[in-house]
């Protein structure tokens, strides 16, 4: 699979990497609902068979379950993939989610997950929000103080602006960023993805194809059938009178996705990655076959009249 460099690290990352946010299961507040973690094993597997080497997950997914199930796929493998994580989201005994950028705090945190992922440095570790954002610059001199203690290789962020992105930029250069990025919420390529390229800071999206809004599979009825426990029931993105205005969206996807032979979804996908600035997409799977969707993203080279018509459909 292609590759570029991320940002000012040494790291040769694929165009799309495995999300494991869903693979954290249900029982927490941002949950997808109940999730099979042998078949999240198995989509780990056949990602990494199929060339891609990257893995992005966080503490905060499953209340730690998340990074556990990828130690689990990874366990006894020679040749393991990058593994991203991410810090800063914290959860008390009854699983209320709060935000707390103290070095002691995130210094706990990198421990925990550390643990977790059985594992004695992370590759890519990550400030998940900018919350508190006065505490910004702490929590960002605490990950340069990891770094110098060999327990994390590269630093990063997530969900930050060009105005925070700035403030802790005086202390250490930032290796990457993680923003939202898609059809649906398409305002990153203003000012943030700009401002990243020009200060050689690696841009890793999530949420290519909306949480799967974008990936051709859901229709009303389907999102009317997810389960109580599955965040994206509550998201605006997933409800009128955003709902018909995406699905629309979708219908495009379709319509271009057939020349190329693929599916909606990739199409979303790459599109998100026609940007320079842009050096991956994160893509959450579920089950191996939905690993088929993140390899044939390759086979597509959108035309500037198909990115055309794309962005006519989101002014």
């Amino acid at each position: 699979m292609k590759k570029k460099k991320l940002g000012n690290t040494d790291f040769e990352i694929t165009s799309v990497g495995v999300g494991a946010w869903a693979m954290g299961g249900n029982n927490w507040l941002y949950g997808w609902g109940w999730q099979d973690d042998e078949l999240s094993i198995k989509a780990i597997h056949k990602a990494i068979d199929s060339g891609i080497n990257w893995i992005d997950t966080a503490a905060i997914y499953g209340l730690g379950h998340s990074e556990e199930v990828v130690a689990k796929a990874l366990k006894g493998m020679h040749e393991k993939p990058f593994v991203f994580t991410k810090c800063e989201l914290r959860w008390n005994d009854k699983g209320e989610i709060y935000g707390c950028l103290k070095k002691d705090s995130i210094k706990q945190e990198c421990e925990a997950s550390l643990k977790r992922l059985q594992t004695e440095i992370i590759d890519l570790y990550q400030i998940h929000w900018p919350d508190p954002d006065p505490d910004i610059e702490e929590g960002w001199e605490a990950l340069q103080e990891l770094k110098k203690e060999g327990k994390i290789k590269y630093a990063g962020v997530s969900n930050f602006n060009v105005s925070q992105m700035e403030r802790i930029a005086k202390i250490a250069p930032i290796s990457s960023l993680q923003p939202p990025y898609s059809l649906c919420q398409p305002e990153t390529e203003k000012e943030i993805i700009p401002y990243c390229e020009n200060n050689n800071i690696g841009v890793i999206v999530y949420s290519p194809m909306m949480s799967g809004l974008l990936s051709g599979k859901m229709t009303k009825e389907r999102i009317n059938n997810l389960p109580d426990d599955d965040w994206r029931k509550r998201y605006p993105e997933f409800q009128e009178p955003k709902l018909s205005k995406n699905l629309k969206i979708v219908e495009k996807l379709k319509e271009i996705g057939k020349n190329y032979g693929v599916e909606a979804g990739a199409v979303a996908i790459a599109w998100t990655l026609r940007l320079s600035g842009v050096t991956g997409a994160i893509v959450g799977v579920r089950n191996p076959e939905q690993v088929n969707l993140l390899i044939s993203v390759e086979n597509v080279s959108l035309t500037k009249e198909e990115i055309d018509e794309l962005n006519k459909m989101i002014l």
